[in-house]
Order: C-alpha cells, then structure tokens, then sequence
C-alpha cells in the first residue's frame, strides 16, 4: 500500500500524520497523528481537559520533538504543553518552544498552548 493510499485510510480530515514511535521497553510501535486544532492561554490541567474532549491526548516529550521535526509548520512560535509532568515535583510539567525546539518545564498552571494527537498502533 502506497503512503497516500494509507493516510487516505486512516486519517480524518484536518489530521496530520507526524510519524512513527518506535516503542521502548516492550511498548508497541505506533503512528503518531496530529489533530486539528488548538488551545491558547491555557493552564496544564485545562489542556489535558482539552485535549481528552477531542478524543486525544497532549503529546509525550518524545513525540513533540518528532512534531517539530516533522510538522513545524503547523506550531505557532510559541510554548505547548506537553502530557508529562515532572517526575520530582507533581506541579511542574514539560513544554516544548516550537520556535527553538527547547523543553523544560513550567508550573502547572502557567497559560500555555496546546495540541492533541492520536496513536495509531503499528499491527
């Protein structure tokens, strides 16, 4: 099956296909697909509101430096949340500029962006 053959099959309309996760520690390889949509000024806790309303989920560490790989275009020069919070301090969590690429991580309830995305198991 070509490439444009499969997105045809397994994306919804205004879906972006970023790439594949290459699954560690016995975890299952999976597409990672970027939804429509954004939200601004929001706090950590609000975005993953958000992003579990879509049907989705904020992207992991990992797979926001596969976005900005791959699909930078669709980021504004700006802070996004990421999923993870910060191992040592449960108030904290990750964000990635989508200008430079940094990571670090703020307070939770700092006003950022974000984006959701979907998984697609690899079968």
């Amino acid at each position: 099956m070509s490439k444009e053959q499969w997105i045809k099959e397994n994306l919804a309309a205004g879906e972006e296909y970023a790439g594949i996760i290459i699954g560690k520690n016995g975890d299952q390889d999976y597409h990672l697909i970027l939804l429509p949509g954004e939200i601004e000024r929001a706090s950590w806790n609000k975005a993953m509101d958000w992003a579990k309303s879509g049907i989705g989920q904020l992207p992991t560490r990992c797979e926001q430096s596969l976005l900005f790989a791959n699909l930078p275009e669709h980021f504004k020069a700006a802070w996004y949340w990421s999923g993870e919070q910060l191992a040592s301090d449960a108030g904290f969590a990750w964000s990635q500029y989508f200008n430079g690429g940094n990571q670090l991580t703020s307070h939770k309830s700092f006003e950022g962006r974000a984006r959701a995305v979907r998984r697609l198991p690899i079968q």
